[in-house]
């Protein structure tokens, strides 16, 4: 199956709070997912690299094939060809995890294009860190809560529902604070 991915990341500060967002899309259009995943401390390169990550993650779960991927950060795409080096540690073990799920897909396309072009997951990116700048982010609190929104009509604010814990898996590296901003049974 073809899938259509839009992927911004963005960080408050670089580094501070960020967050990492995809749009997901079947060949005629048809929204099959949009979601945004807030980080307590990041970097704009690290909120770009985690959203190249968590669209191949969705993207896999929605059974996708042959993926056609557009990104606003010129760097991501370059460093994701080879083009460029990435000389960043954690920059480089996070391409390690986009690479290694790049072998579930037959067909990965990826291109560069302008903001312009890049609209929806902005909008989720920036909307995931409003939502989870409000609620307070104490250094005792555990960063791999997730919470999920759904809209009730377009153009209103999402209610954040109850959160969820979810163990990490692996030590030492923090876990986004997950929201999904649409619930594909009320579009």
């Amino acid at each position: 199956m073809q899938l259509f991915i839009n992927i911004d990341g963005g960080s408050r500060g670089n580094p501070g709070p960020g967050a990492s967002a995809c749009v997901i899309k079947d060949k005629k259009g048809t929204l099959l997912k949009g979601e945004g995943q807030f980080w307590p401390q990041c970097t704009n390169n690290q909120a770009e690299f985690n959203a190249l990550k968590l669209a191949l993650q969705r993207a896999r779960e929605l059974g996708g094939t042959e993926l056609y991927i557009k990104a606003d950060s010129q760097l991501l795409v370059k460093q994701f060809l080879g083009e460029y080096k990435i000389k960043n540690p954690q920059l480089k073990d996070l391409m390690a995890e986009i690479k290694q799920l790049c072998s579930s897909f037959k067909k990965i396309n990826i291109q560069h294009v302008p903001r312009e072009q890049n609209k929806e997951p902005d909008l989720i990116c920036n909307q995931t860190m409003d939502k989870a700048l409000k609620r307070p982010l104490s250094p005792q609190a555990p960063i791999n809560n997730q919470f999920s929104a759904s809209p009730q009509q377009e153009g209103t604010q999402a209610q954040k529902t109850p959160e969820k814990k979810e163990a990490s898996g692996k030590k030492g590296k923090k876990s986004p604070i997950q929201l999904e901003l649409f619930d594909l049974n009320n579009l």
